[in-house]
């Protein structure tokens, strides 16, 4: 049980590592460390959607380096 808590805090972790990442790249972080409160909604839009697409972009990366080592 133990070892579940922590994979699941390790991938919150990197979820949120990536969120300031992306509100970094969109000059937004400023407003993320309020607390997030002073984001707009198309804000918070843009840097979840910028997460996914980085989350898309690592998965075809990883089934890519898959399929080479086959």
């Amino acid at each position: 049980m133990a070892k579940r808590k922590r994979v699941e805090n390790k991938k919150k972790n990197e979820l949120d590592n990536l969120k300031w990442e992306v509100a970094d790249e969109l000059k937004l972080n400023d407003d993320l460390a309020q607390g997030g409160d002073e984001l707009t909604v198309r804000e918070a839009g843009k840097i979840g959607g910028n997460m996914v697409r980085k989350l898309v972009e690592k998965g075809k990366e990883a089934i890519n380096e898959e399929k080479e080592q086959k």
